[in-house]
């Protein structure tokens, strides 16, 4: 039986470089879960390999066709989503999804999967270490700096409904418990 690690993390816990940590052990075989947004794409990002970059009136559409496992709207006017027929994909290549979603799509699919899925939450080690990652980034602007910090805060106050909670304020730590929770799960 395929199995769900879903992973949710405030957006500059540092999410995607521990994903891309597990995803280095051929043995888990994981496959990454491609999520749908309304998003404009940034730096390199490329449709169909970070994420499938879809219009808003097309992410409607697929909702009017009940395509979603699960989705919300993250801010108004964007979505984020998981397409039923990603998992039916990563499934039928023998392989278990591993989903970077934000937390309340992760709780969603929690439920959702409930026994057949773990759901792992990554937080920094304060809101002013996460503040400073956002910055060096340099990908958004000030304003929109700021509206993810707001939105951390109430991420972080749901951290209760994950299955696991890591810290993630020493990256090789961090990587190693992490990959040693999707090892336990995974049997």
């Amino acid at each position: 039986m395929n199995k769900i690690i879903i992973i949710s993390a405030p957006s500059g816990s540092g999410k995607s470089t521990l994903i891309n940590s597990l995803m280095q052990d051929e043995n888990l075989k994981l496959e990454f879960s491609i999520s749908a947004t309304t998003r404009q794409p940034r730096g390199q990002e490329q449709n169909g390999k970070e994420y499938y970059f879809l219009t808003e009136q097309d992410f409607r559409q697929k909702i009017s066709e009940n395509a979603f496992v699960e989705y919300e709207e993250v801010y108004q006017g964007r979505f984020y989503g998981t397409l039923k027929s990603e998992i039916d994909r990563i499934f039928k290549n023998g392989n278990n999804v591993i989903f970077d979603v934000d937390v309340e799509g992760g709780i969603n699919l929690k439920k959702k999967f409930a026994q057949n899925a773990i759901s792992i939450f990554i937080q920094p080690p304060s809101l002013e270490e996460l503040k400073r990652r956002l910055k060096n980034r340099g990908t958004d602007s000030e304003q929109e700096i700021e509206k993810r910090i707001a939105k951390a805060e109430q991420e972080i106050s749901r951290a209760n409904f994950f299955d696991v909670i890591i810290t993630n304020d020493v990256l090789e730590i961090a990587k190693e418990q992490l990959r040693k929770k999707t090892e336990q799960f995974l049997g």
